[in-house]
């Protein structure tokens, strides 16, 4: 019986899990999935959860995997995207109707997508290990060998690293990354607008760094505010009512008077790549293979279409699971994709971080442009919406 360990049940892992879990049903595969922290069986709703942009890509993905009905419920339609460089004329829109989909992206709190990935896990084709952690992975010629916190030990002929962008276990494999950072730090929370946000996001990009602020479900909107270090620090330790004020005089008015905002979270930002993301019969997958700066709201995005490809990869194949010309195939085969959702998402970053008069001017021609020329702003839209490479 041919076995496939993924290391981490996030929504990377999980997601990997459900794709397999048909083809491997059929195939006799088993597949353990190896998770830290218990979900639980109920879900429960909180102000403060932190949540995902999903693409219009992500969307239908998880339509072929069957959950999409169910993450749907509890998903945020952005209908609206409105971008714009503060203090400047330059602002474009995005808008679903002229792209011919129902919305342009969803907003889903993190806790509701990972409930709904758990439930439709098949127990007869994964085996969950949780609360468990991987302590030491020890490559052999059939694969590897998995040395679990609790003591317990298997084998796989394939393993998926999908715990995360500080991986530990990438590190012990000697697994190098490249770091690219960008001396920021996004402050995340959950706030309430005075007025119905619509759905529509909004974009903004000011000197000291971008903010977004995407709408979620029961009139909150999730906040990412980009900031340099030591300001994103002074911002999470001020009271409510003096960020507020603060977060009020960045973005206007557009929907009111901001009126509570919930646990403030810091993030430092730094670009990660992996130097290697597949080796025989191992895989490293999700952030543990990129981490991008939110600027844009793609990692998650383009982490879902290499888990989407790799496992397409692997049900497609006549070779073991862990066969090294497969995965280096499913590999060349999203580099495009990845090449440029992380080109698009880096550049953005480096272009409106740049203070200098000369690419503020060339910000604002730019957006006033994007506004003005159709075919620019589809190009814009499609990328943002998951679809910039291939239609899937």
């Amino acid at each position: 019986m041919s076995s496939l360990a993924i290391v981490g049940g996030g929504l990377v892992g999980a997601s990997l899990a459900l794709a397999l879990q048909e083809g491997a049903w059929a195939r006799g595969w088993k597949i353990e999935l190896i998770e830290p922290f218990e979900p639980g069986n109920e879900y429960q709703p909180s102000y403060d959860a932190r949540s995902t942009a999903l693409s219009y890509g992500t969307r239908l993905i998880y339509q072929r995997l069957g959950v999409w009905e169910q993450i749907a419920q509890r998903a945020q339609p952005i209908t609206r995207i409105h971008v714009s460089d503060r203090g400047r004329a330059g602002a474009t829109r995005l808008d679903a109707e002229n792209q011919k989909v129902p919305a342009l992206g969803y907003v889903v709190e993190n806790a509701w997508i990972g409930h709904c990935l758990w439930q439709a896990l098949d127990d007869r084709v994964v085996t969950r290990h949780c609360p468990a952690e991987v302590e030491r992975m020890q490559p052999h010629a059939d694969g590897y060998r998995l040395t679990l916190t609790n003591g317990d030990s298997l084998g796989c002929e394939l393993a998926v690293l999908a715990d995360g962008g500080r991986s530990a276990l990438r590190e012990q494999l000697g697994i190098g990354i490249k770091r690219t950072p960008y001396d920021q730090t996004a402050l995340i929370a959950n706030v309430t607008p005075g007025k119905p946000h619509g759905g529509q996001a909004f974009e903004r990009f000011t000197d000291e760094g971008p903010m977004a602020l995407l709408p979620l479900a029961e009139n909150r909107c999730a906040l990412v505010w980009t900031r340099p270090d030591k300001d994103a620090a002074r911002l999470a330790a001020l009271p409510e009512t003096d960020f507020l004020r603060e977060l009020q005089q960045v973005f206007g008015y557009r929907l009111g008077g901001f009126q509570q905002v919930g646990a403030r979270h810091l993030y430092p930002l730094v670009l990660i790549e992996a130097e290697e993301q597949v080796r025989s019969g191992l895989v490293v997958l999700g952030n543990a293979a990129h981490s991008l700066h939110p600027i844009a709201g793609q990692g998650y995005n383009l982490s879902l279409r290499d888990t989407e490809a790799l496992a397409a990869a692997l049900l497609s194949s006549s070779s073991g699971i862990g066969d090294l010309a497969v995965l280096q195939n499913y590999h060349r085969r999203q580099r495009a994709d990845q090449w440029l959702t992380v080109g698009f998402s880096d550049q953005l970053t480096q272009l409106f971080s740049d203070t200098s008069r000369l690419s503020a001017a060339a910000r604002n021609l730019g957006l006033i442009g994007l506004d003005l020329l159709p075919p620019a702003k589809t190009w814009f839209a499609r990328q943002a919406m998951g679809l910039g490479v291939r239609e899937r």
